[in-house]
């Protein structure tokens, strides 16, 4: 069971994260037009500091193509993961960046609203390395980090029909990822919101690896 964990933002954090054996460690990267994006020197910083085999995962909220090829290029992260809304990035605009991009491994996110997301999933079956399926709120102009989760039932079916593996996020924590994994059966589950320490965006290393070690261990 992969495990991922957003949002790390200081090389401390990330030295600890990878330690705890969690796959993916995820830093939200941008231009600051969404609140706590790092800039490329920070982000390179914190990538510097994990320790494989884990490896960063670099989120860009923003739907600005030129921006996330630019900055990608520089950081050069080994994964993408891109999380703006359906309506603002679309599959075509993914495979440009894949195509300027070569080498790169790629994340969408997909928003579970209701049945018509099967329908989005399936828009990315094999543009991507992996689709990730997060709560949404219908107008906010990202996906995910609401801290709530969404129907299982949906997510299922989409990790049943689609070839892709899916990583499911929105509201997970220790105390619910193994019923989530039960649930859905993903190739890979995600937190950010439940493994925060109270209060705050940093991370709770504690939450993190009983949320690391109750997904590795089913």
């Amino acid at each position: 069971m992969l495990t991922q964990i957003y949002e790390v933002a200081t090389p401390a954090e990330a030295e600890a994260i990878s330690a705890i054996g969690v796959d993916h460690v995820g830093v939200l990267v941008g231009d600051g037009a969404f609140p706590r994006e790092l800039p490329v020197s920070e982000a390179a910083a914190v990538m510097e500091a994990i320790r494989g085999p884990s490896v960063l995962s670099a989120l860009f909220l923003s739907p600005d193509v030129a921006m996330i090829e630019r900055m990608a290029r520089e950081l050069r992260p080994p994964i993408v993961h891109l999380g703006a809304s359906n309506e603002l990035l679309a599959p075509d605009h993914v495979s440009a960046l894949r195509r300027s991009l070569p080498g790169v491994r790629f994340m969408r996110s997909v928003p579970v609203t209701g049945p018509e997301a099967l329908q989005v999933a399936r828009a990315y079956d094999g543009v991507v390395e992996w689709i990730l399926l997060d709560s949404h709120r219908v107008g906010d102009p990202q996906i995910g980090a609401q801290g709530v989760t969404h129907d299982w039932s949906i997510s299922r079916t989409i990790v049943e029909t689609v070839r892709t593996p899916v990583i499911l996020a929105g509201g997970l924590g220790p105390d619910n990822v193994k019923e989530a994994i039960r649930s859905v059966q993903p190739a890979g589950v995600d937190s950010k919101t439940k493994t925060d320490s109270e209060g705050t965006h940093s991370k709770d290393l504690v939450k993190v690896q009983a949320f690391n070690r109750a997904a590795k261990n089913g």
